[in-house]
C-alpha cells in the first residue's frame, strides 16, 4: 500500500501537468474501483480547472475552480501515468496493461493523466464543497504540519497501552504513516515496536518525532519505495528501498554502527514488523 512518501512523489509528478490546467476530456472506463465512482464524475470534471493539487494523508486532492475537489486513492496497485507529446519518452513498465486503465483525464494542453489499478483497491471520488468527506474527517495532523509537535505527539500517546507501532499507524494520531516508515523510524529511534506507547518518555518521543520527519523526508527525496507496484508519475522507480535499515531484512545484520544485532520479524495486528532486538528497547 503506498504510504505518504509514495503518494507525495506522485503528487509532485502530477502538479506541473495538472495545476492551472483545464480538464478538457474525461474517459471513465468503469463505474467503480473499491467503491462506486460518483455518477456525475464526468460531468463535474469536464471543463473544470484544477486550481491546486494537494495531498492529505495518503490521498491526492485536486481542487476545482467549481468548488470541491477530486479525490484519488492509489490503493494497493494503483499507478498514475502522465503522457503527452511534449513530455518526451518516459519509461513504461510492461506489467502496466491498458485493460487496467480505469480513468483517463486529458488536459487542455493535450497531456493525459491515466489511473491504472490492476487490483481495483483504489478509489476515485468527489469531495463536494463544504462536505466533510468520511475518508478525511477523522485524520490527525500531517507529519510535516507545524501543528504536529513533540508535545502533541506525547499528549496523543499518553496513557495508551497499545504498542507504539500500532499507535503510529493510527491515522487519528498522525496522518500518512504506514508499515514501512513506522518500522524505519522506530529503528532509528531505538524503540521496540511492541513497547506500550504510554510508557515512552517525553525525551524519546521528541526524538521519535524528529526521526519520523527525517525518514519521510529522505524517502520523498528518493522518490518513495518501489516494492511491487509503486512508480512515479513518469514511470520511474522509487529508490528508498535500498536504504531500508530493518524493513524486509529478517535475518540480516543490523545497520546501526556498532550494534551487531540481527533483524527479526514479528507479526503485530496481522502485519509484519521488522526490528533489531539488540538496539531497540
Amino acid at each position: 500500500m503506498p504510504e505518504l512518501p509514495e503518494v507525495e512523489t506522485v503528487r509532485r509528478g502530477l502538479a506541473p501537468h495538472l495545476e492551472g490546467r483545464v480538464i478538457a476530456r474525461v474517459d471513465q472506463r468503469r463505474p467503480d474501483l473499491r467503491w462506486p465512482m460518483p455518477e456525475d464524475l464526468v460531468q463535474v470534471l469536464t471543463g473544470a480547472r484544477v486550481t491546486a493539487l494537494r495531498r492529505r494523508s495518503k490521498y491526492i486532492l485536486a481542487d476545482l475552480d467549481r468548488g470541491g475537489c477530486l479525490l484519488l486513492h492509489l490503493g494497493m496497485s494503483g499507478r498514475v501515468r502522465v503522457e503527452g507529446a511534449q513530455l518526451g519518452d518516459f519509461h513504461h513498465d510492461p506489467p502496466i496493461l491498458p485493460q487496467h486503465d480505469h480513468l483517463v483525464l486529458t488536459t487542455d494542453e493535450g497531456t493525459t493523466i491515466t489511473l491504472n489499478d490492476a487490483r481495483r483497491f483504489g478509489a476515485v471520488d468527489l469531495v463536494r464543497e463544504g462536505q466533510d468527506h468520511p475518508l478525511l474527517a477523522a485524520l490527525g495532523p500531517e507529519p510535516f504540519d507545524p501543528a504536529f509537535t513533540p508535545a502533541r505527539l506525547a499528549a496523543a500517546l499518553a496513557g495508551r497501552r497499545t504498542a507504539i507501532k500500532a499507535a503510529l499507524l493510527d491515522q487519528r494520531i498522525v496522518a500518512g504513516l504506514g508499515n514501512i516508515y513506522v518500522c524505519e523510524a522506530l529503528h532509528r529511534a531505538g524503540i521496540h515496536p511492541a513497547r506500550a506507547a504510554g510508557r515512552i518518555g517525553r525525551d524519546r518521543i521528541a526524538l521519535l518525532h524528529g526521526l519520523v520527519r527525517e525518514v519521510l523526508a529522505e524517502a520523498i527525496e528518493a522518490g518513495g519505495s518501489s516494492l511491487r507496484d509503486h512508480r512515479q508519475a513518469s514511470g520511474e522507480l522509487g529508490y528508498f528501498q535500498h536504504s531500508f535499515r530493518v524493513y524486509g531484512r529478517e535475518g540480516q545484520p543490523c545497520r546501526r554502527q556498532g550494534c551487531g544485532g540481527t533483524i527479526r520479524r514479528i507479526v503485530q495486528g496481522g502485519r509484519s514488523t521488522w526490528y533489531c532486538p539488540a538496539c531497540q528497547r
